[in-house]
């Protein structure tokens, strides 16, 4: 297969990594719910930390339901995807120095972190959304943080995610009617 039925055989059989951005939605959730909380504001931004944890067990959970394959290791392109979310690891770098430096802005940072990894899947997925979502994150956790309490930006990315997942099922279902659209 040339690069370009690579990218497409990725996209329809792992639904443009719906099942990841769906699990996103409960992480967020989870993280807004906290934020709600009188808990201490370190003990907050703990369990924000803690509750990033489950993505990828929740992401498989949504694969089996929803039948997207959760890897494809007969793709050369599934070790391309992997490397693009390790890549978020190093910049969690800079939120584990926010935790404890400016704990008010640890939900921004991870917003904004989370939302600049998606930009390399715009071109893995051939979508849309996950580019015009890779900047349209980090900019609203961005002014929405700045102004805003860290419950407001995971408001703010609970939505976010919804309407995300929502234009990514569009997408998908676009792509089976015209499986060798590009």
């Amino acid at each position: 297969m040339n690069l370009q039925e690579l990218r497409l055989d990725g996209t329809a059989r792992q639904k443009k990594g719906l099942h990841f951005i769906l699990a996103s939605i409960f992480i967020w959730a989870a993280i807004l719910a906290v934020h709600l909380t009188s808990l201490p504001v370190l003990t907050k931004k703990l369990l924000t930390f803690c509750f990033t944890a489950p993505l990828l067990p929740l992401a498989y959970l949504f694969s089996r339901f929803l039948r997207i394959e959760f890897s494809t290791k007969d793709n050369t392109l599934s070790g391309l995807g992997i490397l693009f979310s390790l890549n978020q690891l190093l910049y969690l770098l800079i939120a584990m120095w926010v935790y404890p430096t400016v704990p008010e802005k640890l939900v921004m940072v991870l917003a904004m972190i989370f939302g600049a990894h998606l930009l390399p899947f715009g071109w893995l997925y051939l979508s849309r959304s996950y580019t015009a979502f890779a900047v349209i994150i980090p900019l609203g956790a961005l002014l929405v943080g700045l102004i805003f309490p860290p419950f407001a930006v995971a408001g703010l990315m609970v939505v976010i995610e919804i309407v995300f997942s929502l234009l990514l099922a569009v997408e998908v279902r676009s792509q089976r009617v015209r499986p060798t659209a590009a």
